[in-house]
């Protein structure tokens, strides 16, 4: 593969890279890009999200610029966010802030946006946001108590890892289920295909 060709995700997510990887792809190198993720005033969860994974694309594109091996590669970044309403859930590092998160999800419904932003090697940028509504049951106390002690809620959006025991509490989804993952993959694949990154190279090659 031509150096123009190479691929960079902007992520140490390993969720993410197991997503890719679903459909055939493996980047060339993982750059987390390390930005501040807070949000601006009065800004919404769409915004926001879109905003970051942008940030993140430009943060790893400027610091693999001049890289022999990386610096003409196609960037890929994302950034998740959860919200009830206008409010946005951490991602979750502490318990106590995972059981608030569970708390306010608990019977009702929030949306989940990821957005996704690809830079090319001629620095033209395509970006993409996905929504996805979830419902969630009503969690009792040993819920939340069994759950929290599983640990899977750490560092995630929300404080929930759908792809996890979290499964179960889902009522209803509409939208995209690998967007709540952390890369919704047919918007994601679209993007890098419209990008003219080869995504479907590999796929006759029986190596997926």
């Amino acid at each position: 593969m031509s150096a123009q060709h190479k691929l960079v995700l902007a992520s140490g997510s390993p969720r993410r890279i197991e997503l890719l990887a679903q459909a055939g792809i493996t980047p060339d190198h993982i750059h987390p890009a390390d930005i501040d993720e807070a949000p601006l005033r009065a800004e919404h969860p769409r915004s926001l999200a879109r905003r970051l994974s942008r940030e993140k694309a430009e943060k790893a594109a400027e610091q693999l610029r001049g890289d022999e091996a990386y610096g003409a590669s196609y960037i890929l970044a994302a950034d998740t966010v959860v919200a009830v309403g206008r409010r946005m859930l951490p991602k979750a590092e502490l318990e106590d802030e995972a059981r608030e998160c569970l708390r306010l999800l608990s019977g009702r419904s929030h949306k989940v946006f990821t957005g996704v932003c690809l830079i090319q090697p001629n620095g033209k940028l395509r970006q993409t946001i996905v929504e996805t509504r979830v419902r969630f049951e009503r969690l009792t106390r040993t819920h939340l108590d069994v759950y929290l002690a599983s640990g899977e809620w750490r560092g995630k959006a929300g404080g929930y890892a759908i792809q996890g025991l979290a499964g179960s509490f889902v009522v209803k989804l509409v939208g995209s289920y690998t967007n709540v993952v952390g890369l919704p993959l047919h918007e994601t694949v679209s993007l890098l295909a419209s990008g003219d990154y080869p995504v479907y190279n590999h796929w006759n090659t029986g190596k997926v």
